[in-house]
């Protein structure tokens, strides 16, 4: 019986591999760097694929937590369709609005944990301010694929995907709104690499 047992769990954990191994074909690396060549953080990448997806059944639970009077994290990338809670974690309370067409919404002033999330259910950017403290600013990417990523300090990010065409698709906070640098991407059995230049400007406020 724990031979059996064991077996089991054996051949188990080799289809799990199997699966899981052919879920990603390919590992797609981003380098981001401004007009100077230097590392470009925070800045997001998602790649849109040409075929068809079906829609997702469970999206993974997000924060966005208040402290130190500061979002955190200031930047963000979902998956449209996904809620979004914001917990404030300072000593002193918040009033939370958005006033983007991508999600219009506010928490009206508010210390501790909100009772329920924010459904982010439009692709498109969100920014975030607090009615109290106007120097607190966050950016929410809410995009229609479930294959994205946020560069480092380094300007690097890496993305999984399955065999298929792609269009890759980048943004920043720092970008002209009508900016978002694309290119198609062909995902195979082998790694890519790819570069890419943006011409950041900083932007006003805008909530």
């Amino acid at each position: 019986m724990t031979f059996n047992l064991q077996v089991f769990r054996l051949i188990s954990a080799i289809i799990f591999s199997t699966l899981t191994a052919a879920s990603y074909a390919a590992t797609l690396t981003v380098l981001v760097t401004d007009a100077l060549g230097k590392p470009v953080p925070d800045a997001v990448a998602y790649a849109e694929p040409e075929q068809k997806m079906p829609a997702p059944k469970q999206f993974p639970k997000v924060e966005i937590e208040q402290k130190g009077r500061k979002f955190v994290p200031m930047v963000s990338i979902v998956q449209t369709g996904t809620s979004i809670l914001f917990p404030n974690n300072d000593t002193v309370r918040h009033h939370i609005y958005s006033f983007s067409p991508a999600k219009i919404f506010e928490l009206k002033l508010y210390s501790g944990v909100p009772e329920k999330p924010v459904l982010f259910d439009k692709p498109g950017t969100v920014v975030l301010g607090c009615n109290i403290h106007d120097q607190m600013l966050a950016y929410i990417h809410v995009v229609d694929t479930p294959y994205f990523a946020k560069s480092d300090a380094n300007g690097k990010l890496n993305v999984e995907l399955p065999t298929g065409k792609y269009r890759l698709k980048l943004n920043h906070s720092d970008l002209p709104a009508d900016d978002t640098p694309e290119q198609a991407i062909n995902v195979g059995s082998e790694n890519l690499s790819v570069s890419v230049k943006l011409n950041l400007k900083p932007k006003a406020r805008v909530f």
